[in-house]
């Protein structure tokens, strides 16, 4: 186990860099520059010869990724051409919004998918059945940015049950040792700053969970029809064992490997940003970070977040990779 995990991580080397190469010709292939979205309407052609001159984009393409891997090697993202902040740091205060909001999304789809796709698969081709079918071809066609407007208007501006943007309400006053409001809140014993935060939370993530919950559960299904058909289950029925032995030992437990790989996909992506979401929401977090950055052509944000956003999905993966050792002992890594 211990040599399969240092070889994945060894792995990511290449990945990194490789994608580091993608992403910085993919930047500057970009129309327009950072000279032109700072200046705006003050962008002359000596003012736009200036800032590049300063920022060092008029050096050849392989000096600047020379200093931009050697930055990064170092620990330096570089420094955001808005706020004039580093963007490591900027990324820290905004990543635990992002990590609230996948979380509180891939819980809600994995409590409803798993169980949903479950009960499907055991009422095959009954109602049950066909209408999670039908209501998982309905989550995964819907757009999200289409529900989260409709959740929005009739929750929130319409009836008033959930508030609309933000993480907290203005009157809220609470202390962030970790940035996630809600295991803030429960840490400090502050009730009225977890049911706000709760209520900030519900909608976005009800909206980013949709999509989730409809794979989930349509995989779910298909595991658990794949397995009923299997050898060791029907012996598993002969020998005597009672149904729920069967359906938690030989059933659930083989069924759960294909669904812990979508969660793994699902999770790296939730994770990595929901940028609609949490744009229609005024979500603080990264998604809404990056889209501004794409927008003002923030190259030193853009790449930061890119190589981070792409750290993430690799960890989520490999901690997925060595889950199945547990969900099933007959996997062996080497």
């Amino acid at each position: 186990m211990l040599r399969y995990i240092v070889r994945r991580v060894l792995l990511l080397v290449p990945i990194l860099f490789g994608l580091s190469i993608i992403v910085f010709a993919f930047v500057r292939a970009l129309p327009g520059g950072p000279a032109q979205a700072l200046l705006g309407e003050r962008a002359t052609a000596e003012n736009v010869a200036a800032i590049e001159e300063q920022l060092g984009l008029n050096d050849p393409l392989l000096v600047q990724y020379g200093r931009y891997m050697g930055n990064i090697l170092s620990g330096d993202l570089g420094q955001s051409l808005q706020t004039r902040q580093p963007v490591l740091t900027e990324l820290i205060e905004r990543f635990p919004a992002t990590i609230e909001l996948g979380l509180a999304a891939i819980l809600i789809a994995t409590l409803i998918g798993v169980p949903l796709g479950y009960i499907a698969a055991k009422r095959y081709q009954g109602p049950i059945d066909q209408a999670s079918l039908f209501g998982s071809l309905i989550g995964i066609s819907f757009p999200v940015f289409f529900l989260a407007l409709l959740l929005k208007y009739f929750l929130s501006v319409r009836w008033g049950i959930f508030p609309t943007v933000n993480r907290l309400g203005f009157s809220t006053i609470m202390d962030n040792p970790t940035g996630l409001y809600t295991l803030d809140a429960v840490l400090t014993g502050n009730t009225e700053a977890l049911v706000d935060a709760g209520k900030h939370l519900f909608l976005p993530a009800v909206a980013l969970a949709t999509i989730p919950l409809a794979v989930i559960a349509r995989i779910t299904r298909a595991a658990v029809l794949d397995v009923l058909s299997e050898d060791y289950v029907r012996t598993a029925r002969a020998k005597g064992m009672t149904p729920g032995v069967v359906d938690r030992r030989h059933i659930l437990r083989n069924a759960l490997l294909p669904v812990v790989t979508v969660l793994g996909l699902q999770t790296g992506l939730l994770l990595t940003g929901a940028i609609l979401t949490e744009t229609i929401f005024a979500w603080p977090g990264v998604g809404r970070w990056m889209l501004t950055a794409i927008n003002a052509r923030d190259f030193a944000v853009i790449q930061g977040g890119i190589i981070f956003f792409a750290l993430v999905v690799v960890t989520v993966n490999l901690v997925v990779d060595i889950s199945y050792a547990f969900l099933n002992p007959r996997i062996r890594y080497r």
